[in-house]
């Protein structure tokens, strides 16, 4: 007897979350066979012993499916539903694409714009485009709860016809619901943005989505105002779905016409047993990274190219970013202030203004830092540093007028201190606190470098003694002071320092330092950038000195008659070396070993100095406390360790994070990603840490080389930084 019965595709889901587990489900119930292969390995062992389960109000309905994790999968790929959340399509299409096969395809059912994306690794012609709006959330592992029926529609990229297997794809997944084809899923696409960027908002607060659309109306039309802008701008035909109609959301739409679409909307929203977005979810259950930053980030790149305005969706995804780690934070006010700024005129971001000045005013920087870096100041030249501070002095009254209070503080063995304090302009912030920058006008050139090595720029790229470490960090930050006041931007009151033995030590500063900075809310430290990277934590530099004295002897007539602090020091190599702890973030570097006299004399003195650096101040007792603990093998010697802890350590404590996020989203607004670092070489930034003073560090040049020859910066990154750095100040005055 011949077996008639249809033979099922079979389906590969990667991801099996909310959307992945849910289509999954359908699939295998109509009898499909299913691999489901996701990175959670609690969930795929849940799935492989229960099954995968839909859950409805109390019924619970098992499915056997296949899972695997990405490592333990084996086999081909074929037809592929790829369900990842939207950071994880590159590492997701990276693993699909060597092992899809020939006739192979990959859906994107995901949130977001990731068709692009999927085809750079498996080809245009091996992607599908897909639209989902389906409810759903994972409650534990291998369990989806079902949140009510959505819409789903498949189609080819690019708004090609629909396929044969688009229509193939259609069919098996009308097991789920109503899934349908079109030859528009960009449409979609772009009218799911708006609704998405409110369910988005929502998250911002505690409360059900329904609720805080209703109460926050000025907000969420405005937020899908701005997404549908672009969409239009982009010759995008936007698509009504579920109880969704993008049409009376554009920003010209008519208010009455408004008002239904609401009223339509959360009535809809308050039949689903969802009450609250899956970016909720994640933020206040799973404790996770949310993943509309990153889609989102397409659309805010998109209105920037087109020179439209896109305050509102940069504030809530600001928002959501402070949200992670954070879920207390949430709070219905974050949508209070969306309404404020949506009933606000359209207007620039200040951003946008001040880099746009001072993109303008770009040669003026460049002939500053010239300036400047033809003022030789060697560290260990006071008369060069007096000249070069005298300098200064002037160019700052010039270019940002006379000081509210000045301070030079004068120094016997090295540069004069200056300290100058600037008021507040405009600031709305209850925080009146300044805000210390910092640099160093000394360098390690010696004088006279600038007869050989002079300033030069080639192209985008300066190059010359200092230009780095640290000149154009000043530039950078007396011009963003300049462009909020040309522009009539607000700022908080400043406390600008500058010491002259930064690469000395700092011993003759540092209390100052200190001092100045004890009644700031933030020091800006404008030393040069890691990679690009602010610092947010510094290790924290000893430099001691190991002295072994022994006994001198004939090495030859008498070689016992003598002890050798040579052989002694050498023990102590290795109890030098037992110190380290690399995993700790400690390092011990025994740099220089100096002994002896001569080669038949037995040594009567040896010395070890050591440079040493620690992550943690329990590291740096510890290290103190090993060194100090200290004893000769051979009783006939005598140890002494000399010297002391140069830097104190600069930890990243939780206000020293949030002010690194601050500036990651001022940078984002800049169109820049702005990365944080951990670094083992100090600063003056560690002296204000210590004090419990917050410091951002490596605020200043983007470059490389310094204390080398290769040293330089270059006019675009002095540019960015420099607007950096106004972002910042702005942001503080009405914070």
């Amino acid at each position: 007897m011949n077996d008639t019965a249809p033979q099922r595709t079979a389906y590969t889901v990667v991801g099996s979350g909310a959307i992945g587990g849910t289509l999954a489900f359908a699939l295998a119930r109509a009898g499909h066979p299913v691999t489901v292969v996701d990175t959670d390995q609690e969930h795929v062992d849940a799935i492989r012993a229960h099954g995968l389960v839909l859950a409805r109000g109390d019924e619970r309905t098992g499915v056997p499916v296949t899972a695997a994790t990405p490592d333990t999968f084996d086999g081909p790929l074929e037809r592929v539903l790829l369900a990842v959340k939207a950071q994880a399509t590159r590492s997701a299409v990276e693993w699909i694409a060597p092992r899809l096969g020939p006739g192979g395809h990959v859906v994107s059912v995901q949130n977001g714009f990731n068709e692009d994306l999927i085809a750079e690794y498996v080809g245009a012609d091996r992607t599908v485009a897909a639209f989902v709006n389906i409810f759903a959330d994972v409650v534990e592992p291998c369990v989806i709860q079902d949140g009510g029926a959505g819409a789903l529609v498949i189609g080819e990229p690019k708004g090609a016809p629909v396929s044969e297997r688009v229509r193939s794809l259609v069919a098996d997944l009308q097991s789920w619901g109503p899934a349908r084809a079109s030859d528009n899923v960009e449409g979609y696409l772009w009218a799911k943005a708006g609704f998405g960027a409110m369910l988005a908002a929502t998250a911002l607060a505690d409360a059900p989505m329904a609720d805080l659309i209703d109460r926050h109306r000025p907000a969420m039309a405005g937020l899908a105002a701005e997404i549908f802008a672009v969409a239009d701008q982009r010759g995008i035909t936007l698509q009504a779905f579920d109880a969704f109609d993008p049409a009376p959301f554009r920003q010209d739409a008519d208010a009455t016409a408004r008002d239904a679409a609401f009223d339509r909307l959360t009535a809809w929203l308050r039949t689903q047993s969802k009450d609250r977005s899956g970016i909720w979810r994640d933020l206040a259950v799973r404790h996770r990274p949310v993943e509309v930053t990153t889609h989102y980030a397409d659309v805010i790149a998109y209105a920037d190219r087109l020179g439209l305005p896109a305050i509102l969706l940069r504030t809530v995804m600001d928002g959501l970013r402070e949200l992670e780690g954070a879920p207390r934070l949430m709070s219905e006010e974050r949508l209070a202030v969306l309404d404020r700024l949506a009933g606000q005129p359209a207007a620039e971001d200040p951003a946008t203004l001040v880099q746009r000045w001072l993109a303008d005013h770009r040669e003026d920087l460049v002939a500053d830092l010239a300036a400047y870096t033809a003022q030789g100041s060697a560290s260990d030249d006071l008369d060069a540093l007096d000249a070069c501070l005298a300098w200064l002095r002037t160019w700052l009254d010039r270019r940002l007028g006379t000081p509210e209070s000045e301070e030079v503080l004068p120094r016997a063995d090295a540069g004069d201190i200056l300290v100058r304090r600037y008021p507040a302009h405009d600031a709305t912030t209850p925080d009146g606190r300044p805000v210390m920058l910092l640099g160093h006008y000394d360098t390690v050139w010696p004088t006279g470098t600038l007869d050989t090595w002079p300033f030069r720029r080639d192209g985008d790229t300066i190059s010359g003694p200092g230009v780095f470490d640290m000149k154009a960090g000043l530039v950078q930050a007396v011009w963003a002071l300049r462009a909020l006041d040309a522009l009539g931007l607000p700022r908080p009151a400043v406390t600008l320092v500058l010491n002259g033995d930064e690469e000395t030590g700092s011993l003759a500063s540092k209390d100052a330092v200190v001092e100045a900075g004890r009644d700031c809310r933030l020091a800006m430290v404008f030393e040069g950038a890691a990679d690009g990277a602010v610092k947010t934590a510094r290790k924290g530099v000893g430099l001691f000195t190991l002295t072994v004295t022994g006994i001198e002897a004939h090495a030859g007539l008498d070689p016992t008659a003598g002890a050798s602090a040579i052989d002694e020091l050498a023990h102590q190599m290795g109890r030098l070396t037992e110190l380290r702890d690399l995993a700790a973030g400690t390092s011990l570097n025994v740099g220089v070993i100096e002994g002896g006299t001569r080669s038949n004399v037995t040594a009567g003195r040896a010395a070890a100095h050591l440079d040493v650096r620690a992550a943690t101040t329990s590291e740096q007792q510890r290290i103190t406390e090993g060194l100090a603990a200290l004893r000769p093998l051979d009783p006939r010697t005598r140890l002494e360790v000399t010297g002391d802890w140069n830097r104190p350590v600069f930890e990243r404590t939780e206000v020293v994070a949030e002010l690194a996020d601050l500036a990651k989203a001022c940078a984002r607004r800049l169109g820049e990603d702005l990365a944080e670092a951990a670094v083992g070489g100090a600063s003056d930034g560690n002296f204000l840490a210590a004090a419990g003073v917050p410091v951002l560090d490596g605020i200043g040049a983007v470059g490389q080389g310094a204390h080398a020859r290769s040293e330089s910066t270059s006019v675009s990154s002095m540019v960015t930084r420099s607007a950096l750095t106004a972002t910042v100040l702005t942001t503080l005055a009405g914070n």
